[in-house]
This record gives structure tokens, C-alpha cells and sequence, in this order.
């Protein structure tokens, strides 16, 4: 059973975030992303990581995607994905030279962490919370709170720039 759950997931996973890279829509492509990260969180359930798939639904597909969602329709953005194809020969060759790239730099890691798999059983301590909240709330405060401050910054710069008048509208 555990392992229908995990390829049914692992396929939404996967088929959503082709939906993200592929879809012009943004609105759309945004709305997969909610789906690719909800499908991560079942998965680091089944991993035995519970913790880790509330903070990934609770933190990015509650917060960061809501608010990319916000930044999107606040700009009104789909108006624009449906203008000129501009340079489109150019930028497939460069990503598709960049999908190749990070392909490489995948089979890397995963080559690399093959010849460390000898690690033992996680331990209780290892994956305690108090250690992980003490560090994030003492030694890394001021970096989390930039973080939360330049999340407003770009809040309100997206309102300020969706207030100015379309220039194609004008009475």
C-alpha cells in the first residue's frame, strides 16, 4: 500500500512541475506549484519526516506560493505571457543546454552520495527539534527576519507597480 501511495505521488510530483516549467500561463503555472510542493510534503511523510511535510505545506505551498500567487494576479501577468515570442530559438538552446547542465550536476551528487551511503540510522538527536529551533532563533535571527522584510518589500513594490495606469487604456 505504502508503495501505491508513494508512486501515485511521486508521479503528481513529477507531472505537476512539468506543468510549471512547460505551462505560459503563470496563474496556472503557479497552481502547479502548490500541487508539486503538496506532493513533496506526502512524500517526506513517507519517508518517516512529518515534521518536514507540515513545514513544506505549512511554510511554502501555505505561504511563499500564496504569495508568489498574490504577486501574479496582482500584476496581471497573463496578459503578458500571451505577447510576442521574442528570441524563442535562443533561449530553448540555452536551456536546454542548462537542463543538460543541471542533469550532469544531478548524476554528480547522487554518484557521490552512493559512495556515502554507509551512514547508520537517524538518530534522536540528530533530528531534534530544540537544536533546530534554539539555532534558527538565536544564531540565525537577523537573517530570518530579512527574509520576512524583503518578502514585504517585494509586496508592496508588486502593488506599486500594478497601481500605474496602462498606458494602452488611456481615456
Amino acid at each position: 500500500m505504502e508503495v501505491a501511495i508513494f508512486a501515485i505521488f511521486a508521479a503528481l510530483a513529477l507531472g505537476s512541475a512539468l506543468v510549471v516549467v512547460l505551462h505560459r500561463d503563470p496563474i496556472k503555472s503557479t497552481l502547479s506549484l502548490v500541487v508539486t510542493l503538496f506532493a513533496t510534503a506526502v512524500l517526506f511523510v513517507l519517508l518517516g519526516a512529518p515534521f518536514v511535510g507540515v513545514l513544506q505545506v505549512l511554510v511554502y505551498t501555505g505561504a511563499i506560493v500564496v504569495l508568489f500567487l498574490f504577486v501574479v494576479m496582482l500584476l496581471n501577468l497573463s496578459r503578458e505571457a500571451r505577447g510576442s515570442e521574442a528570441g524563442g530559438g535562443g533561449q530553448r538552446l540555452f536551456a536546454v543546454a542548462g537542463a543538460a547542465a543541471f542533469a550532469a550536476f544531478a548524476g554528480v551528487a547522487v554518484w557521490l552520495s552512493a559512495a556515502e551511503a554507509s551512514q547508520g540510522p537517524l538518530t534522536e538527536a540528530f533530528v531534534a527539534l530544540r537544536a533546530f529551533s534554539e539555532e534558527l532563533f538565536t544564531r540565525y535571527l537577523l537573517p530570518f527576519e530579512i527574509v520576512g522584510l524583503l518578502l514585504l518589500v517585494a509586496v508592496i513594490g508588486a502593488y506599486i507597480v500594478a497601481k500605474r495606469p496602462d498606458p494602452e487604456h488611456r481615456p
